[in-house]
């Protein structure tokens, strides 16, 4: 089920009669179809200036995996030993000789040196040119594409490479890639319906189902309504932090979505006494303003939950830092936000690739029009991300090259995680794949959702409690409102450290679906890693409390989690815990969680993967145990 991309050799003339012979042309991308809500609309204007961006192929990347598991695992006498920033780009940036033969190839093909453009740290080089000299480059044509919200976009259906170039590049843009940034409708600020705002892609924010009437905080209430004290009962997190000074937890999100410091209190107020007079340490992403142009609920549940429960799990004593990212035109999208906490991932230097990737200074009303943040924010140890967008929305090109930047944030000991997504074995939007491979409401395959199905991440879907059960009893799989994201990926493979578990999964239980409908090799990445509650939880939004249901509840409930160990290592002296990963993977940790045996995930037209006894594609490992978790860790160097 994996889409390879061919490379079929094609002789091509003379770029220009003045220049020596290049080496023949192959296929570098060619996209298949164009992406759900998209259409044709004419040929781009040949005089209209382009800035092509090629993305340079990283120096010993095929390595990152290993070093990352080196520093990960347990077992490995370099566990904890954490790169710097100047490790990672004096171990991966791109050789001289990657750009020198780029560089040459633009320069030999017509294109002036002043219009070519290099990165300090070498990731990327920018051509700026015409279209026409776009197209007589790569021997394609060059488009406009129109979205039905009525947003245009530059593309093209498949681009070349002369064979001697083609090694030392990643990807091109713009070319086959379309836009998965996190963005609001045109025509209006009205216009931007709640699904709109919520995720990147397609996903969209908790789910909700009723308001909340009184005070639900006794444990005998848990199966109907989750509070802080329901999860601390649950996993075990009665723990107060003693390395604040030293310790971070950051909480992403992404313009219109915003948190409401009265929401925050009201909660506070009700729930969590300890962060009355406390907010989160704001800090702004190529944003200027917090968001009140949309005062109403959707824009408000997703950061009013994240924000509500992430601190009050690290208790008022710990800050919280919120990354709000992006502004209200243009919005944000991952690499925005990795353009942040990394100075080397920004525009020409490894990451951003307009018009994909949001651009600033954005001069549109209302836009940011600083400078776009690049290596501006220290990143805190434990990041979460309660959004996510699908694999097939992005090409492999677009998808790995991110991946990669997850793991460089793990060799310095940064934990990432991200939801699994709220639609069991179909993508975001409760969209499966047809037989094309493409997103459609009438699909079938199974849609894996993305960040999550990268190796370097750490993937949390949602549990909750029975209604006829106790906080007490064990915990099922989420099957109210929402069934947790989890499958098996189409782009990446199967990690070392996750390699038993899978195994024993498809060896013990062997889902009874053909190999046409799900990626049945038994080679492929796994997801999720773990789970948290993802049911009932109550939360203030525009002044009323809600009962909401999502992934987007369990990713902070994990992060803080992790957040309260790091506190404890920290306080002994020793590094945080980093990519976690290759640890509650081993077999040191098998007994560290809780683990989850009713349930499945329904999508495409199936009832899904069953839960299972150990790992399986619903829960991955089961929840958290705060205590045992706590002991181990603090035992490991």
């Amino acid at each position: 089920m994996r889409c390879s991309l061919s490379s079929v050799a094609l002789s091509l003339a003379l770029l220009s009669s003045a220049e020596p012979l290049l080496s023949p042309y192959n296929v570098h991308e060619k996209r298949t179809h164009i992406p759900s809500g998209w259409s044709l609309t004419r040929r781009h204007d040949p005089t209209s200036s382009i800035p092509l961006r090629f993305a340079l192929k990283q120096r010993n990347i095929e390595g990152v995996g290993n070093h990352l598991y080196d520093v990960s695992h347990p077992k490995s006498p370099n566990y904890g030993k954490h790169w710097t920033a100047a490790d990672i780009v004096r171990t991966f940036a791109p050789s001289d000789e990657t750009v020198d033969i780029v560089r040459s190839w633009l320069i030999a093909s017509g294109i002036d040196g002043e219009r070519v453009a290099l990165g300090r740290t070498k990731g990327w080089i920018q051509a700026n040119v015409t279209v026409e000299e776009a197209e007589q480059l790569m021997n394609t044509e060059y488009n406009m594409y129109t979205h039905m919200s009525g947003k245009e976009h530059v593309a093209c259906e498949v681009y070349y490479l002369p064979q001697h170039v083609q090694p030392h590049v990643d990807f091109v843009t713009p070319s086959v890639h379309f836009d998965a940034k996190l963005t609001r409708r045109s025509g209006g600020e009205s216009a931007a319906p709640a699904r709109d705002i919520q995720r990147v892609g397609f996903g969209t924010g908790p789910k909700t189902d009723d308001t909340v009437s009184g005070v639900m905080d006794g444990l005998e209430q848990c199966n109907e309504y989750i509070t802080p004290t329901c999860l601390r009962t649950l996993y075990g997190l009665f723990y107060n932090p003693v390395a604040t000074d030293k310790n971070s937890f950051g909480i992403v999100e992404y313009t219109p979505n915003s948190y409401v410091q009265r929401d925050l209190q009201m909660f506070a107020r009700n729930y969590s006494a300890d962060l009355i007079g406390k907010e989160p340490n704001l800090v702004w992403i190529d944003s200027n303003y917090a968001q009140t142009t949309h005062q109403d609920f959707p824009y408000h549940k997703e950061s009013n939950l994240d924000l509500q429960y992430g601190m009050s799990l690290v208790t008022g004593n710990q800050t919280v830092s919120l990354y709000q990212t992006g502004d209200l035109p243009e919005g944000a999208s991952f690499n925005n936000f990795l353009d942040a906490i990394d100075g080397s991932y920004c525009t020409f230097d490894g990451g951003d690739v307009p018009p994909r990737d949001p651009v600033y200074p954005d001069t549109r009303f209302g836009g940011y029009t600083g400078p776009e943040a690049c290596g501006t924010v220290k990143p805190a140890y434990v990041i979460s991300t309660s959004y996510s967008s699908n694999e097939a929305d992005l090409s492999l090109f677009y998808a790995e090259r991110q991946c990669t930047e997850y793991a460089k944030l793990g060799l310095m000991g940064i934990t990432i995680l991200y939801s699994s997504g709220d639609y069991g074995v179909a993508g975001n939007y409760g969209r499966c794949l047809n037989s094309s491979h493409i997103p459609n409401a009438d699909g079938y395959i199974f849609n894996p959702t993305f960040p999550g199905t990268c190796p370097y991440v750490t993937s949390i879907g949602a549990t909750m409690v029975r209604r006829t059960a106790t906080v007490l009893d064990p915990e099922t799989a989420c099957m109210d409102q929402i069934y947790s994201g989890g499958g098996f990926s189409n782009y990446f493979a199967l990690p070392e450290y996750q390699k038993d578990a899978v195994c024993h999964y498809l060896t013990n239980y062997p889902p009874d679906y053909p190999s046409s409908i799900w990626n049945s090799t038994g080679t492929s990445r796994a997801y999720p890693d773990i789970s948290a509650n993802g049911a009932n939880y109550v939360v203030a939004v525009d002044g009323e409390f809600q009962r909401l249901y999502g992934t987007s509840c369990s990713s902070p409930v994990v992060g803080a989690i992790f957040t309260m160990i790091n506190d404890a290592r920290l306080a002994l002296g020793k590094g945080p815990i980093g990519f976690v990963n290759p640890t509650i993977y081993s077999p040191e940790f098998a007994d560290a969680f809780n683990d989850i045996t009713e349930g499945n995930n329904p999508g495409c037209g199936t009832t899904g993967f069953n839960v299972t006894r150990g790992w399986d594609p619903v829960t991955g490992l089961g929840t958290l145990n705060f205590t045992k978790l706590l002991a181990l860790w603090s035992s490991l160097p």
